[in-house]
């Protein structure tokens, strides 16, 4: 049975394109000038903003479509890089912090701590990536070529192609929730959520408005992902090859199509509600019952805190 606080629909005054990310401990809110991390240490709030300003000046992060591989792209650094400021403060939690790799030796000496530090970066996001490619992409296609007498049957290879993607997608994610460490994560999640939903509903952001706050949106990271799962789906009704290796490269050329149709799709999604858009966001809703947990009141006041920092000083100036 859902929980009041799972049925409680705010009033919503207008929708803001602020948007967060769930951390060790903290939330990472990004609005339309600054970025904030706020993260509970052993000490108290850590709170890191800073200014966007400056990364929005070229063109094509305002085309349609090309931007949508932009803004992905951006978000997998900036996402990746608020992880690791946030493991900072419990690097010793499970024990000693590792040791550096020789490798990783050579390259701070050889080119500073800076560099290091972005070479960690994007090797994490080329290989977060990677894993998601492959695990729901790739996998299903090489499986699928694996089945005697389908390889020639074009129409039930995509079926059950699209089918394998699905299920593998709903089974990675409802695995990972039953985790310890993922449920407080989902649970940071939850309340990056229900900040965004008070103050979409314009309701001063304290923590007795926050609370009963649905911890469902749809203008989440969850949906996208699932919408590209969906697109991969229709995208893959065009490849119209049997060869198994061929048809896992032509999935990976059309990558960028899917992400920026995609994104597309969700921008489309969040600027409207209506029948047809709440049908559009309604699986990737319900795949939130798995990616969000409620959370508790220190987590609400970690979101405030990030959510205060983002907003703009121009009332208006975050709508979609």
């Amino acid at each position: 049975m859902a929980t009041s606080n799972e049925t409680h629909q705010p009033q919503e005054k207008f929708k803001t394109l602020i948007g967060g990310q769930a951390l060790i401990e903290g939330i990472l809110m990004r609005g339309p000038d600054k970025q904030a991390i706020v993260v509970r240490s052993k000490d108290g709030l850590v709170k890191k903003v800073d200014d966007l300003k400056l990364s929005h000046r070229s063109p094509l992060t305002r085309v349609p479509f090309i931007r949508g591989i932009f803004t992905f792209g951006s978000s997998m650094v900036n996402g990746v890089r608020a992880l690791l400021f946030s493991a900072e403060y419990f690097p010793e939690e499970e024990g000693e912090a590792a040791e550096p790799s020789k490798f990783e030796k050579w390259i701070e000496r050889r080119f500073g701590s800076e560099k290091l530090e972005q070479f960690l970066i994007y090797s994490a996001v080329v290989l977060g990536i990677a894993f998601s490619v492959g695990l729901f992409i790739l996998l299903p296609t090489l499986l699928t070529g694996l089945i005697p007498g389908l390889r020639e049957h074009l129409l039930a290879r995509n079926v059950c192609e699209g089918l394998l993607k699905i299920l593998l997608f709903l089974g990675y994610m409802i695995l990972i929730s039953r985790m310890k460490d993922m449920r407080r994560l989902f649970a940071y999640h939850g309340a990056e959520h229900k900040t965004i939903r008070c103050y979409e509903a314009r309701l001063p952001l304290t923590v007795e408005n926050v609370r009963p706050m649905t911890r469902f949106h749809p203008r989440c990271g969850t949906s996208f992902l699932l919408v590209v799962i969906c697109i991969s789906i229709l995208c893959g009704a065009f490849i119209r090859v049997s060869n198994t290796l061929a048809r896992m490269g032509l999935h990976l050329l059309m990558l960028p199509v899917i992400v920026a149709i995609s994104y597309e799709i969700n921008r489309f999604a969040g600027r409207h509600d209506n029948w047809f858009t709440r049908l559009l966001t309604k699986p990737g809703m319900a795949m939130q019952r798995f990616t969000t947990n409620e959370p508790d009141d220190s987590m609400i006041e970690v979101a405030i805190e990030a959510m205060e920092a983002v907003i703009p000083e121009e009332e208006g100036a975050d709508r979609w």
